[in-house]
Parts: C-alpha cells; sequence; structure tokens
C-alpha cells in the first residue's frame, strides 16, 4: 500500500527584534557647597548654647552638617534684634559675596514689635532679598510664623494685638513666596511647634529640640527642591548645653526683662488700640 503524504510548507514569519530597554538617566541632586543664613537671633542660634560658653549652635550648623557644607563653605552674619531692612542692608551684601548655593531666612517677628511697623514694607524688602541672592544662583528660604502669642504668654488683649500683627507679617511673607516662586518653612506647622520642649526658658527662641526642628524642616523643603541631604537632622539632642536653672534666672533677669520692657513700651501703643476697638466692639 502506497501511502501519498502531503507536505504543507508553512512560512512562519520572524519575530520583529524587540528595542533595547532605554535607560532614563535620573537627574543627579544637586550637592550644596555653600550656605547662608540669615535673620535675628534665632538665626543666630540663641537657645541652643554650646559648652565651655563657645557660642551658639542653633539651625545653621545644623543644616550645613545635614547637607555636607564645610567650615569654608558656611556664613551666618545674622545678628540679635535684626529686622527683614537690616537682612537687606546690613546681611545681604555679605551673603551675596559668598556667592552661596542655600540661603536660609528666619527675620520678621522684631518686626512686628515696633511701632513703626510697616507689611507693604516688609513685603518689598523681603523681595529685594529673594532677588539679589537669586541673582548669583541661590535659592532662598524663608520662614513664615507661627503664632507666637500661644508659647509666650501673654494677657488676652496683647495675644490678639501680637497675634493679629503675625497674621499681618505672614501674609506679606506669602505673598512674597507665591510671586517669587520660592519654597518656605512654615513654623506653624511643624510638629511640636507649640510643644514647650521645643522652645527656651524665654519663650522667645527655640530650645536645641527647637532648632533642630528647624533644621530637620529646611532641609525637607530643600531635598524637595532636588538638593542632596547626605546626613538627615537627628531630632535626639546632644553636642549642646541643657540651660541650668541659675542659668534661666540669670538670662531673665539681666536679658529678658530688660528686652521686654524695651519691647513692651514699643509695642503698647498698637496694643491698646487692639483693646480700645475690642472694648467698642462690645
Amino acid at each position: 500500500m502506497v501511502v501519498d503524504v502531503t507536505v504543507i510548507s508553512v512560512e512562519v514569519t520572524p519575530e520583529p527584534p524587540r528595542p533595547a530597554p532605554v535607560t532614563v538617566p535620573t537627574t543627579a541632586l544637586k550637592r550644596a557647597e555653600r550656605l547662608v543664613v540669615l535673620g535675628d537671633s534665632t538665626a543666630v542660634g540663641l537657645g541652643d548654647p554650646l559648652p565651655k560658653r563657645g557660642g551658639w549652635r542653633g539651625v545653621g550648623p545644623l543644616v550645613a552638617a545635614a547637607l555636607g557644607v564645610g567650615p569654608g563653605g558656611y556664613l551666618n552674619p545674622a545678628f540679635t534684634g535684626a529686622r527683614m531692612r537690616c537682612v537687606l542692608t546690613q546681611q545681604v551684601p555679605a551673603a551675596v559675596a559668598h556667592r552661596p548655593d542655600v540661603a536660609l531666612l528666619v527675620a520678621g517677628m522684631n518686626d512686628t514689635l515696633r511701632p513703626d511697623f510697616d507689611a507693604a514694607r516688609i513685603a518689598a524688602d523681603l523681595t529685594e532679598v529673594v532677588r539679589r541672592l537669586r541673582e548669583v544662583g541661590t535659592t532662598v528660604v524663608p520662614v513664615r510664623f507661627h503664632d507666637h502669642s500661644k508659647v509666650f504668654r501673654l494677657p488676652p488683649s496683647l495675644k490678639r494685638a501680637l497675634s493679629a500683627r503675625v497674621a499681618e507679617l505672614n501674609a506679606a511673607i506669602d505673598e512674597v513666596v507665591a510671586r517669587e516662586g520660592v519654597p518656605c518653612l512654615d513654623l506653624d506647622r511643624l510638629p511640636g511647634a507649640y510643644d514647650l520642649t521645643v522652645w527656651s526658658v524665654d519663650r522667645l527662641h527655640p530650645s536645641e529640640l527647637g532648632h533642630r526642628l528647624l533644621a530637620d524642616g529646611f532641609t525637607g523643603l530643600l531635598a524637595e527642591a532636588g538638593f542632596a541631604v547626605p546626613e538627615p537632622v537627628s531630632l535626639t539632642c546632644g553636642g549642646g548645653v541643657e540651660p541650668s536653672a541659675a542659668g534661666h534666672v540669670g538670662w531673665l533677669v539681666l536679658k529678658g526683662i530688660p528686652w521686654l520692657w524695651r519691647r513692651g513700651r514699643e509695642f503698647l501703643p498698637y496694643a491698646a488700640v487692639i483693646m480700645w476697638n475690642s472694648f467698642r466692639a462690645r
């Protein structure tokens, strides 16, 4: 028996070669090599003393360590009592000459306690600070403030007066931040901002923990802006000095009470207006 077998040839079209996977290079994080800290006594570091009367540490050195900025790249021309105009006229020139990658700015609270407080002028000065630094390639990070009357205990009328001033200050800062497109650290939203442990005895300056929280907040914003943070800020206190009870009393007698007396006399006329308006509203 003969079997007829028919062979059917099927032509298979070869599958086209798959393209090699495309590797998209990730954008390298920016490395901050130069840092400047501008502003008032909080920027100086008050509230976070170093051992053996070594001065103040505070938020600036903590941020510098987190970013990996060496001593030669760090500059802090801040001074106690500075107002926003002081930052512009007395601190920014040195900052611009330093040509920092990052500038931290803590200023404005001293303005709220002065009789010539002017939110529009503060906004104009802050705008100029941001623009001058941005001209040399600096990322500027200002702060907007918490309600300090929740920490620094005051009579109700004075509390309303201070809260109103801080609200005006924050509105001015918000305006500049939105227009100039810069990051801004909102102190009101910092975890534990109103816990007494984050404040020094005067209730005006952060404690060591408070400065660490500030530094952690600043570096978080800088990370979002594309900067490398090789050594994140620790919230465990160490390296500073816990002020003694005698130190607390000494500060209050020699520094705190005289400061309150000077600022109280300047702030009182504005507070009196608040009290009068409150009385009329009743």
